[in-house]
């Protein structure tokens, strides 16, 4: 086995761990606050809370991950995220908790990802050859995927035999796995120059936007996430809600549908990561809009009986989603210097939050004014029209081809060790 995949399985191994458990603890969260409140509202501002760190940190994060060392980061983001579960435990096991907890506690494990998750996309480029990135970015998706299969129906599996308590210690379980295998690898750091090292932290973050913005082709893909962020998310909040109040369903069928989802995005990452798919990944970005926003618009002209439609047309939407995720990061991991793409993910991250938020706040709105199939409706023809306008802009068109050129160069290999 080659080095570079040595330290990927070791690596890969602890955060499927911690991945598992932390969706576990995030199914059982959304369950707990639809089961008890059965309030739009009260998912909506859930997810805000969730959000909101990671879209007031997200410049500040980026400067700091391409500045240190990137594995520290994500050990003490790992146990940071693991303190807030306990926390969140112990509040339950004394019978006080309420909602305010709960959004808090979720905002502080938010800090966390704010700097996990980019720390993570930054390093992989910097060990794993250049023709083997979609590759990996497949297996990674596959991370997701089984937590998103297993998330839900452990989540429905405990709550229902468990106290909240021990459901929530499961996060603290994931981490140890996690902080373990960083602990067993080396992962490398871009060369920093002297001069890098002492500019300031607002001239980096600017130095981050412009290497989105002096792209004009990967300028025009952030606005186009942006835009069609801001359907996908508000609906993705009415999933649970959708399986309740329009199929009629229970704890069960909301864990069957995220199952569905997590299903579509284990087919999507095995697509990347066996087959490595051939097609040009501009074109893959574009598509996966259209075929995400179609399953959105199907489901919802669904009638009440139409349950198990609506659990396929979601496993074709995470199909859609896990070959959208695992292009675009390979675009940015092929496309920007790796002293940067700390910055760069961490702004995608932060850019995408907040239309993601604004449309969020419409949730209750439009779940008793709208109504929620409707939601369903006009978000997947919205996404469908943003893939749809995306292959008309001439600098996205202008990409097509060079993601692969730029990625057999094999841009940020500094050590195989």
């Amino acid at each position: 086995m080659n080095n570079w995949k040595k330290k990927f399985t070791i690596i890969w191994t602890g955060q499927l761990f911690s991945t598992l458990s932390s969706s576990v603890v995030s199914y059982a969260v959304i369950f707990w606050l639809s089961i008890e409140t059965g309030s739009a509202e009260v998912l909506a501002f859930a997810t805000i809370a969730a959000m909101l760190p990671q879209l007031l940190l997200g410049l500040f994060s980026g400067v700091m991950i391409d500045r240190w060392d990137r594995k520290k980061i994500m050990i003490i983001a790992d146990i940071f995220i693991a303190l807030c579960s306990a926390v969140i435990a112990f509040w339950f096991y004394t019978g006080r908790v309420e909602l305010v907890h709960i959004y808090i506690l979720l905002s502080l494990r938010s800090v966390g990802t704010a700097f996990h998750v980019p720390a993570m996309q930054a390093s992989i480029p910097l060990f794993v050859p250049g023709p083997e990135l979609m590759r990996v970015a497949g297996f990674n998706q596959v991370i997701h995927s089984v937590s998103a299969i297993a998330g839900p129906a452990f989540a429905a599996l405990l709550i229902s035999s468990f106290d909240m308590t021990y459901v929530l210690l499961f996060d603290v379980l994931g981490a140890v796995f996690a902080v373990t295998s960083l602990l067993m690898v080396h992962i490398p750091n871009p060369d920093k120059t002297e001069e890098a090292q002492n500019r300031s932290i607002f001239r980096e973050m600017k130095e981050g936007l412009k290497a989105i913005y002096s792209k004009p082709g990967l300028l025009w893909l952030f606005i186009f996430v942006v835009l069609a962020m801001f359907f996908i998310m508000p609906v993705s909040v009415l999933f649970p809600l959708m399986t309740i109040s329009h199929f009629s369903g229970g704890t069960y069928q909301m864990s069957l549908v995220e199952v569905a989802w997590g299903a579509g995005m284990l087919l999507g990452g095995a697509l990347l990561g066996i087959l490595k798919m051939k097609a040009d990944k501009i074109v893959l970005i574009n598509a996966m809009y259209i075929v995400l926003g179609l399953s959105f618009a199907f489901s919802g002209v669904l009638p009440s009986s139409g349950f198990y439609y609506f659990v396929a047309l979601t496993l074709l939407g995470g199909i859609s989603a896990a070959v959208y995720f695992g292009a675009f990061t390979v675009v940015l991991q092929t496309t920007v210097e790796p002293s940067a793409m700390g910055r760069v993910f961490s702004i995608h991250g932060s850019l995408t939050m907040l239309p993601a938020m604004i449309g969020i706040l419409q949730t209750g709105f439009i779940a008793d004014r709208i109504g929620i199939t409707n939601a369903f409706i006009i978000a997947g023809f919205a996404i469908c029209l943003v893939g749809i306008a995306s292959f008309m802009v001439p600098a996205i068109r202008g990409m097509i081809g060079i993601e692969s050129r730029a990625r057999n160069q094999e841009p940020g290999i500094k050590s195989q060790d």
